[in-house]
C-alpha cells in the first residue's frame, strides 16, 4: 500500500474516509476509479487522487455513485467529520 506523499487539503469532508473505505475492502485505485466511471461519472486518476486528498470539492453525483461503489450508506463518508463538527458546538 502506497503513502500518501501530500498533506490532506481542505477542499472537502469526505476524502480521507473514501481513502480508508476503499483499502479497507481492498479496492484498488483505477479499479475503483473504473467502477466509478461505470456508474455514470466522468472521473479521470488525476481527479479522483485530487478529491482523496481533499484538494477539489465533490460533486453530489460523485458523493452518491462512491457510496454506492463502497456499498456503504452517504453518511458513512461524513462520519468522523460529523464527530468533530458536534464536539466544537
Amino acid at each position: 500500500m502506497k503513502i500518501r506523499k501530500h498533506e490532506y487539503g481542505n477542499a472537502n469532508m469526505v476524502g480521507r474516509n473514501i481513502e480508508r473505505l476503499r483499502k479497507e475492502k481492498g479496492i484498488k485505485q483505477k479499479d475503483f476509479i473504473a467502477k466509478i466511471q461505470l456508474m455514470g461519472c466522468d472521473m479521470n486518476p488525476t481527479s479522483y487522487s485530487k478529491l482523496e486528498g481533499q484538494i477539489r470539492s465533490a460533486t453530489d453525483k460523485e458523493i452518491y455513485a462512491i457510496a454506492k461503489v463502497l456499498n456503504v450508506q452517504i453518511e458513512k463518508l461524513y462520519e468522523s467529520n460529523d464527530k468533530k463538527i458536534r464536539s466544537t458546538k
